[in-house]
């Protein structure tokens, strides 16, 4: 998807690499390692600190905040939905899928158990298409749910890309924002799964499992009318799964959603595509929403909404921040962090279950296992980093080179979007020292190379 790192940045801690977003990324992923971590290795200390402060949700809206600010840029840097698949495709899926192979075969040799079955096709199917937790089916690993709900936003932005409308990130916030405290306000509360539970699971799978695929195709075609449609229907699909069938409440969805597009706005106001006013004004409603939704809400057995709105409001006040000294230094360990984020992510799931199969959980806080796990946890990242990310990464890189833009496959309006880009490069290139694009949501992104952007 993306070229090399830019070795200077890497060497320097400057933000050749948009440092400032590996550093998010990095913290990110360890909170929310620490807050998995917590229950086998800190089982007093989570119990005080957990009422006060959610450190899982910190941790993933952070993450969102992330996607937002790189994903439609990413898309409307190319131009071409079909190279913006492929791109997504080879950054999700080889790490992902060398996971779930581990936690198999570790399950297998009995020091490991995972959290569900993929004996099963409606499993299996479900967990291809990255809908899992949208679908009623567990995910096998407990951090996979996070990307149901990134494939969600993905559909939602190649759809408006589609039909042109993928400069409206604000009004998409704000109505996505207020639609969430409109459901607490009105008492909107559904039972988790409610559409499996509706349709039957493995039918709704199936269904999924079709639309998804006439989707990615038709939006990656060349006529525009099938363009559109794919876009369209993508776009129902995942606000279909997001608000019917989800395994967070309602509104939750929909505020995840809403910060995803803030990050967009953002990303919009920064390179001049909209105002700083807007985008305050856009981020003061989608954080009264978010609050005031958690708020409504109330209290549950396994939620306090004065840990959530804590954890809501830290994870925006770190985004700001992160942005606020965007152009200062950045340690060259948080920059290390980011790049491997997502293989902390994926990966200490994985470490977790093998140490919950062999010593155990402690009853009583140990800080030294706690440091030992992390120890492990990270060396084995930087591994799987070098040996699976970075080629699958390689391979989407020649796939997309080998598959260029054919004319009338770019969406509707993408040639003045591609204009707007090369405008931008010419001007990165004129100016070395200022912030380069990353190209990935997930953690643990790399540089875009403009010097070759075409064939990223």
């Amino acid at each position: 998807m993306t070229g090399p790192p830019n070795a200077s940045a890497e060497r320097t801690g400057r933000p050749g690499r948009l440092g400032w977003l590996d550093a998010l990324r990095g913290i990110a992923a360890l909170v929310v390692v620490f807050d998995h971590s917590s229950y086998s290795f800190l089982p007093e200390f989570r119990r005080e600190l957990m009422p006060e402060f959610n450190t899982s949700r910190f941790g993933i809206m952070v993450f969102f905040l992330v996607s937002g600010y790189i994903i439609p840029a990413s898309l409307e840097r190319r131009g071409c939905v079909r190279t913006f698949w492929i791109g997504r495709v080879f950054r999700i899926y080889p790490l992902c899928v060398a996971a779930v192979a581990a936690l198999l075969a570790l399950g297998l040799l009995g020091v490991a158990e995972p959290r569900a079955d993929l004996g099963t096709v409606t499993t299996a199917v479900a967990h291809l298409t990255l809908f899992q937790e949208l679908l009623g089916t567990p995910s096998i690993l407990l951090v996979l749910w996070t990307l149901s709900y990134e494939m969600a936003f993905y559909l939602l932005v190649v759809a408006l890309f589609t039909i042109r409308r993928h400069e409206r990130s604000a009004p998409v916030a704000v109505t996505l924002a207020v639609l969430a405290a409109a459901s607490v306000a009105a008492g909107v509360t559904l039972p988790p799964s409610a559409l499996s539970d509706a349709v039957g699971t493995g039918r709704l799978v199936a269904l999924t499992a079709i639309a998804l695929t006439t989707a990615i195709c038709c939006t990656s075609a060349g006529p525009p009318r099938l363009r559109v449609f794919g876009g369209v229907a993508a776009g129902a699909l995942a606000l279909v799964l997001v608000l019917f069938n989800g395994t967070v409440p309602v509104w939750e969805g929909l505020v995840i959603l809403a910060v995803m597009f803030l990050g967009t706005v953002v990303h919009r106001a920064e390179h001049g595509r909209s105002s700083w006013r807007y985008a305050a004004c856009t981020s003061a409603v989608v954080v009264a929403c978010a609050v005031g939704s958690a708020y409504g809400y109330g209290d549950g057995d396994h939620f306090t909404r004065r840990a959530w709105i804590t954890a809501f409001l830290l994870a925006v006040l770190t985004f700001g921040t992160g942005l606020a000294l965007r152009d200062r230094r950045v340690p060259r360990v948080l920059i290390a962090l980011g790049t491997i984020s997502y293989s902390v992510y994926l990966l200490h799931p994985v470490l977790l279950t093998v140490s919950d199969g062999t010593i155990g959980r402690w009853r009583q806080d140990s800080p030294l296992l706690e440091v030992a796990f992390f120890a492990v946890l990270l060396p084995l990242c930087v591994l799987t980093y070098r040996c699976v990310e970075a080629p699958g990464q390689a391979w989407g890189r020649r796939l997309a080179r080998r598959r260029p833009n054919r004319p009338g496959a770019s969406s509707p309006g993408a040639d003045g979007d591609r204009i707007r880009w090369r405008v931008t490069v010419r001007e990165l290139r004129l100016n070395p020292g200022e912030p380069h694009l990353t190209d990935s949501a997930l953690p643990g992104a790399h540089v875009v190379n403009y010097s070759h952007w075409h064939g990223s």
